[in-house]
C-alpha cells in the first residue's frame, strides 16, 4: 500500500492562491490522498480563501505556523514568548475565517538571523552566535516551560501538535544534552507527532545515507527539498532535487515509514513531480551505499560522545588531573 503523503507548501498569499486557481493541483493531490502542512506566515484573506478551498475539497490540512523573519521564523528558544503570541493571533484569525485544521505544526528551527548574519560573513556569524549563547543557559529552562504551555493550549483547543526538527536532535536526547539547544536555539518538546527534517538535497553526497539513518530512528520523516522555501543561498546546497533523487529519497522513506512528508509541494509543481507520482511505483527497488551509511552511523556516534562531554566539561579536567596524581605517585615509588 503506498504511504500517506504530506505536502509542505510555504508560498507568499499571492503565488498560493495562483497555484490553486486552475484547479489542477488540487485535482492531483485529491487523486493521491495527499494532506498538506501549509505555511502560516500571514494573516490575510487571500490566505483564508485558499483553506477554505482546501476545506471544501476535503483536503487535511496542518497550520505550520511561522514568525516574521525579523521575529526569527522558526521558533526556537529565543521567541518563545513571541510563539505563544502567535499562535493566539493564529486561532483568532482562523476563527473569524471559518477554517478547520487537521493539527498544528511548530518548525523547531535555529533563529532566522542566524542565517542572515552567515550571509554577509562569517565574522559577523560568529559574532552573533557567541553573543546569544550565554544568555540562552538561563533561557531553556522558562523558554520549554513556555512551548510546554503553548501544546497545552493547542490541545485544549482540540489540536493534535507535530513539531518540525533537525534530525540531530536525536543524538541530544539520546544523552541528555542541552548542548544544542544552547548552541543553536532548539528544544526537545514533547508532542503528539515528531518529523525529521531529512533533506538529503543539502547533504550531498551523503543524503541517502543519512535519510536512512535517522530515518530508521525517527517518529517520521520529511524529505526535499523539491526547491521553494526561504533563500539559504550562501549557506547550503540550494540545488533541487531531480527526479532520481527524489524518487530514491521516496523509496527510502517507503521502506521506513507509513507516511511521508514531503518538502515542498511548490517545488513538486514546478518540476513536473507531482503528476508523476500519480502513476508511481513503489514497489522499485533501490540502492544504499552501504560504505556511505556506515560512515554516517559512526559519526553519529561521535558526535554524541562530542555532545556527552560537552554536556559535562569538567570530567576531561578531572581526567588529567588523576592521570598527573597517578603518574607523580609512580614516580615517588620509582624514588
Amino acid at each position: 500500500m503506498p504511504p500517506r503523503l504530506t505536502f509542505f507548501c510555504e508560498l507568499k498569499s499571492p503565488e498560493l492562491k495562483r497555484l490553486f486557481q486552475a484547479g489542477e493541483v488540487l485535482s492531483t493531490l485529491q487523486k493521491l490522498g495527499a494532506e498538506i502542512a501549509l505555511a502560516i506566515c500571514d494573516f490575510s484573506v487571500e490566505r483564508a480563501s485558499v483553506v477554505r478551498q482546501l476545506n471544501e475539497a476535503g483536503i487535511p490540512l496542518t497550520a505550520w505556523l511561522l514568525l516574521p523573519e525579523e521575529q526569527g521564523y522558526w521558533f526556537n528558544l529565543d521567541n518563545a514568548p513571541l510563539a505563544l503570541q502567535r499562535y493566539n493571533d493564529f486561532k483568532e484569525w482562523s476563527d473569524e475565517a471559518g477554517l478547520k485544521w487537521h493539527r498544528i505544526g511548530l518548525d523547531i528551527e535555529p533563529d532566522f538571523r542566524l542565517i542572515s548574519a552567515l550571509k554577509e560573513g562569517v565574522i559577523p556569524f560568529v559574532k552573533l552566535f557567541f553573543t546569544t549563547i550565554p544568555r540562552r543557559k538561563k533561557q531553556l529552562f522558562n523558554a520549554w516551560k513556555i512551548y510546554e504551555q503553548l501544546v497545552e493550549q493547542i490541545h485544549a483547543d482540540g489540536y493534535a501538535v507535530e513539531t518540525y526538527q533537525l534530525p540531530v536532535i536525536l543524538e541530544e536526547r539520546k544523552i541528555h544534552s542541552s548542548v544544542l539547544q544552547r548552541w543553536l536555539g532548539i528544544l526537545n518538546l514533547t508532542v503528539d507527532r515528531e518529523i525529521l527534517m531529512l533533506y538529503s538535497s543539502f547533504y550531498r553526497p551523503w543524503g541517502d545515507a543519512i535519510l536512512l539513518s535517522y530515518g530508521k530512528d525517527a517518529q517520521a520523516i520529511a524529505i526535499g527539498s523539491t526547491g521553494g522555501g526561504v533563500d539559504l543561498e550562501g549557506v547550503a546546497d540550494t540545488r533541487p532535487l531531480n527526479w532520481h533523487e527524489f524518487s530514491r529519497d521516496l523509496l527510502i522513506a517507503a521502506l521506513l515509514k507509513s507516511e511521508i512528508a514531503i518538502f515542498s509541494l511548490e517545488g513538486c509543481v514546478q518540476q513536473g513531480f507531482l503528476d508523476r507520482l500519480v502513476g508511481f511505483d513503489w514497489q522499485q527497488s533501490v540502492q544504499i551505499d552501504r560504505r556511505k551509511y556506515t560512515i554516517i552511523q559512526q559519526m553519529r556516534q561521535v558526535l554524541a560522545a562530542g555532545l556527552w562531554l560537552f554536556e559535562r566539561p569538567w570530567l576531561p579536567a578531572v581526567l588529567i588531573i588523576l592521570l598527573i596524581l597517578i603518574r607523580i605517585g609512580r614516580r615517588r615509588r620509582l624514588n
